[in-house]
């Protein structure tokens, strides 16, 4: 069963699409006959309208999590706590807004406070470097609070209802009682002295050279950008410009009273705009309370989109942490994130990764319900003509690509299967894109993003597929990201997006009713593409090259996880998915934190939640190379942000799965956790679940379409069912079998799904059954 599988809507007026298509042409798709939206949604929502706005409804959740006083003591209780200095990134309070943020922790060997400046716009312009020093990230600079006495504790909570730090740093001359966040491009910080104490603040501009020079020295010829320079304006602003070779970079900052306010521009190609747009940002903020109103008011609106509640008290703050740190760190339109966010510190990795980076540290936007955090599908979506910059001229007419690592605009060459290079990463990426879709059913995303830049991906490959002796189409050699030896040919990471992408480029192009040229080269892809060489350990790293030596990554099981084009749904696969994944840990050493999260998410698609909950507390395990870190982030060589947001995945693959066309509810729950709820969980298809389950029964299922398409619900539910409309008519259902049940759903239409008398239809927070101590340094 592949994954999109689903009803299609009906074949409408085609317009043919040449393989010549390039540039700005494929991002529009001029000429093709779209007759506007989908017309399926409206169309099989007119005959069921909604209950009459005021009619009393014969059933409605109640939701206890429905005032802002609720959601402010939930969150109370996932905060991060500090009773001791924090001394590294790893161990801090981070704020941050998806473009600018700002870590905590003890200046490195000295008496004072450091409060970290990075921004996500700030990066070199010099791709002739490479992107490790040309295109790279690049260091603001650094606030350090600077106490008169000896710093001898601190009191300190990161609410993530507000979004704000607040406590006390006591001294031997006194205390200073502070107060900071980030919003709209503005750190702003308010900070009182108690006793002896004064605030005394210095902001320490950092060079603008690439953080990876900790582990290597700059390329040939590479030169440092010039000095920075400062300057006070007449209404007492401070200003530091850092000149760059083709852009700017300002920080603007001012004192006044208690209150201190920063802001960060960056400018390219202009070498001086950043100065005007840090200084606008700047008294925009005003205030730190009139910052403050607007800023808390984003976050309270943010939390109620989705709720989760569960047994396990750290897991579970874990997890709500994870969604204070994606919205921190992404915001559609803004950059995509780099591997640290855009709280950069020095790091061999200071770019955006594309090779398993990027694609872990957005999956858990979508079941969330969190579509505007989506700054990977924007990224790809603006930068549609450097992706085909950076294939081979030769290959530019129809196709498209990304290297390992780039810059926020996607700038890095992609090499050429039959080298040996990885060509794979930009079809990975749109996978994150085409979930995004299949999320919330947008039209537009499809059409626009999804599917013109997979078709130039999909094109890529299609030049290199060669016929062989046993009349397959075979692939040469491609890497599989990070494992040692290159396959002659077929890498199993590449065969699995070649048919992935086939695939959803077909029923894309049904879907837009789009008459594609290419549609029988596709079809032709999926008839003779070779198989996946598998041998007596499971699927291979390629034809020829057995998964032998400890490896990181999951590069090799694509097809299993996420993709889930060999799954659990297949019988016949079932014992090769798990020989594989049994294989892939058999070889310990080169293991990392989303190794363990992977892990965890392969086996709760088999269902298997006690060992999916074995392998994810792995990454919460201190005895482990690499475990999670105090404060939820992560490092291995330099910081990583991805890791941690993936660990929130498996935790939803757990909850709420939906591939195949089925969405799965409680699919893999280990057992110690018997009471769950989810409220407004998002999946594929465009439909909000709510469900709780206690006693270790799933109790109710509800479900309201956003988009009227065809719903197929695994809903773990025994005995005779009842499934009502919001308006208390029977919904008109089909049992498919394996507990799967097809339910006619209109769009902007809830059902009720239960067994027996009606239970009570409450969501609220579960009992805490296995305690945890707070994230941070308690």
């Amino acid at each position: 069963m592949h994954p999109q599988s689903g009803e299609s809507a009906p074949l409408r007026r085609r317009a043919v699409i040449g393989t010549a298509l390039g540039g700005a042409a494929a991002a529009a798709l001029p000429g093709t006959a779209h007759a506007g939206p989908r017309p399926s949604s409206e169309a099989r929502s007119a005959s069921a309208a909604p209950p009459t706005a005021g009619a009393k409804r014969p059933w409605k959740l109640r939701n206890t999590m429905g005032s802002d006083r609720a959601w402010a003591d939930f969150l109370h209780g996932q905060d991060l706590v500090w009773r001791r200095l924090p001394t590294r990134w790893y161990e801090g309070p981070f704020l941050g807004d998806g473009l600018l943020g700002s870590m905590v922790y003890q200046e490195p060997g000295a008496n004072r406070i450091r409060f970290t400046v990075q921004h996500g716009r700030v990066q070199d312009h010099r791709p002739a470097f490479g992107s490790g020093w040309g295109t790279c990230r690049l260091p603001v600079g650094h606030l350090t609070l600077d106490p008169v006495g000896t710093i001898t504790a601190v009191a300190w909570r990161l609410s993530l209802w507000n979004a704000e730090l607040t406590g006390t740093v006591t001294t031997s001359a006194g205390t200073l009682t502070l107060a900071a966040l980030v919003h709209d491009e503005v750190l702003a910080v308010r900070v009182t002295a108690g006793g002896g104490e004064r605030v005394v603040w210095t902001f320490h501009p950092e060079d603008a050279v690439s953080p990876r020079r900790v582990q290597e020295d700059p390329p040939a010829g590479y030169t440092p950008n010039p000095p920075w320079t400062a300057k006070t304006s007449a209404d007492g602003v401070e200003q530091v410009l850092q000149p760059l070779t083709g852009g700017q970079t300002a920080t603007a900052y001012r004192r006044d009273g208690a209150e201190l306010l920063l802001s960060v521009g960056h400018s390219a190609p202009s070498t001086t705009a950043a100065e005007t747009d840090s200084l606008r940002a700047l008294r925009r903020a005003k205030s730190y309370p009139a910052l403050r109103r607007r800023h808390t008011d984003w976050w309270h609106a943010f939390y109620p989109k989705s709720f989760v509640s569960f047994p396990d008290q750290r897991l579970q703050s874990f997890h709500w942490i994870q969604l204070y740190k994606v919205a921190s760190a992404s915001r559609a339109g803004g950059p995509v994130m780099a591997t640290s966010g855009p709280w950069l510190e020095p790091t061999p990795w200071p770019a955006v990764w594309w090779n398993l980076n990027v694609q872990l540290e957005y999956w858990l936007i979508h079941g969330s319900n969190h579509p505007e955090l989506d700054s990977l599908a924007s990224t790809l979506r603006q930068n549609q003509e450097q992706l085909i910059a950076n294939v081979p001229a030769a290959y530019r007419s129809d196709s498209s690509g990304v290297g390992r690592s780039s810059d926020m605009f996607a700038t890095r060459d992609v090499g050429r299967p039959g080298t040996g290079a990885e060509t794979g990463d930009l079809t990975w990426a749109l996978h994150n894109v085409w979930l995004s879709y299949r999320h919330s059913m947008d039209e537009g995303l499809l059409r626009d993003t999804v599917y013109p830049a997979l078709r130039r991906a999909i094109n890529y490959y299609l030049h290199f597929l060669t016929p062989g002796s046993d009349g397959r189409l075979h692939l040469p050699s491609t890497l599989s990201p990070e494992y040692p030896v290159v396959p002659p040919q077929d890498t199993n990471y590449d065969l699995a997006l070649i048919r992935w992408g086939c695939r959803t480029l077909l029923e894309s192009a049904e879907l837009l009713g789009v008459d594609d040229e290419a549609a029988p080269r596709w079809r032709d892809v999926l008839a003779r593409l070779t198989p996946y060489p598998v041998d007596a350990d499971g699927f291979m790293i390629g034809a020829d090259t057995p998964y032998a030596q400890s490896h990181r990554h999951y590069s090799h099981l694509l097809m299993v996880y996420p993709l889930y084009l060999v799954n659990w749904d297949q019988p016949e696969n079932r014992e090769l998915i798990i020989r594989s994944v049994e294989h892939w840990h058999a070889l310990t050493g080169a293991h990392r934190g989303y190794s363990y999260t992977g892990a965890a998410s392969l086996y709760a698609m088999t269902g298997d939640g006690d060992t999916a909950l074995a392998y994810l507390r792995k990454f919460f395990d201190p005895t482990t190379r690499y475990p999670c870190q105090a404060n939820t982030h992560y490092t291995e060589a330099g910081p990583v942000i991805e890791t941690p947001l993936s660990a929130s995945q498996s935790l939803h693959d757990m909850f709420c799965q939906s591939w195949g066309g089925v969405v799965r509810i409680f699919p893999a729950v280990p057992a110690a956790w018997a009471d769950l709820a989810l409220h407004d969980f998002r999946t594929q298809g465009a439909f909000l679940v709510s469900a709780v389950r206690t006693a270790g029964r799933t109790r109710f299922v509800r479900i309201r379409s956003l988009a009227g398409e065809p719903l197929k619900v695994k809903h773990g539910l025994g005995g005779r069912l009842t499934a009502l409309l919001d308006d208390g008519s029977p919904a008109r259902t089909q049992d498919l079998g394996d507990g799967v049940l097809s339910v006619d759903l209109p769009r902007g239409r809830e059902v009720l799904i239960h067994s027996g008398s009606r239970p009570d239809l409450v969501i609220a927070p579960v009992a805490v059954a296995e305690p945890g101590a707070a994230w941070g340094l308690p």
